[in-house]
């Protein structure tokens, strides 16, 4: 009983050629993402939840007054605690410790670097970021595959002809791998600032951030058959 040779592993009439094909782009980013900590401390939770609630609303109208520069405005996590005493017997609340976190995009970076100046001064809140990327559907990834794809034909059309023969057909095309936008420099980030801090300093001049350049990367494997050579 014989079994017919898999046309993937090639036969002496239909030679397999295996090559990988590989694209890399460089590009500006479509979309940059911060993240907002709004923090309260307090001895009594009600004040407490009142200063959260008031600077919150503060860092919501600063970002929303920047109109439709704004891609999406979320609130994520929220949450408001007791910190109990070390000593003493019983439970005792020493303080309360509230926060909340906001996450923004940004489709204009011209005044990025402003608005991030402006949050990062206001009392007990935490700016981190930018994170630059792209968008989901952007066609900077569809390009990166269609140039791996056509490295990839042309490879094997150079390794046929070194064999002086010419490809006869596609096999397989696999995907190994896409990845996401990289940049190439870590982002800004600026620590919480208290009320007396605030009351005491100037305003900060506006922060000059410069888009940093994305990479793209798409890797695919071909197979092909060739026609048989004379070797």
């Amino acid at each position: 009983m014989t079994s017919e040779a898999r046309p993937s592993a090639g036969t002496p009439d239909a030679p397999l050629l295996v090559v990988r094909g590989e694209a890399e782009l460089e590009v500006e980013p479509e979309l940059a993402r911060i993240g907002v900590l709004v923090s309260a401390r307090g001895r009594d939770r009600r004040s407490t939840l009142d200063d959260l609630t008031r600077r919150n609303t503060t860092a919501l109208d600063l970002i929303k007054s920047y109109g439709d520069v704004v891609e999406r405005l979320s609130t994520g996590a929220f949450s408001i605690a007791p910190e109990f005493t070390e000593r003493g017997r019983g439970e005792r609340v020493r303080s309360y410790h509230g926060r909340v976190q906001l996450t923004a995009e940004f489709t204009d970076f011209t005044v990025l670097g402003e608005l991030v100046t402006r949050l990062a001064d206001l009392e007990l809140t935490r700016v981190d970021g930018p994170w630059w990327s792209l968008r989901p559907d952007s066609p900077v990834h569809g390009e990166a595959r269609r140039r791996a794809v056509a490295e990839a034909v042309q490879r094997a059309r150079e390794y046929a002809s070194a064999l002086g023969t010419s490809l006869a057909a596609l096999i397989e095309l696999a995907d190994t791998g896409v990845e996401g936008p990289r940049p190439r420099r870590p982002a800004f980030a600026a620590g919480v600032r208290s009320l007396a801090a605030a009351e005491m300093r100037e305003p900060a001049e506006p922060l000059d951030l410069e888009p940093p350049q994305l990479r793209v990367t798409a890797q695919v494997s071909a197979h092909f058959t060739m026609a048989p050579p004379e070797l």
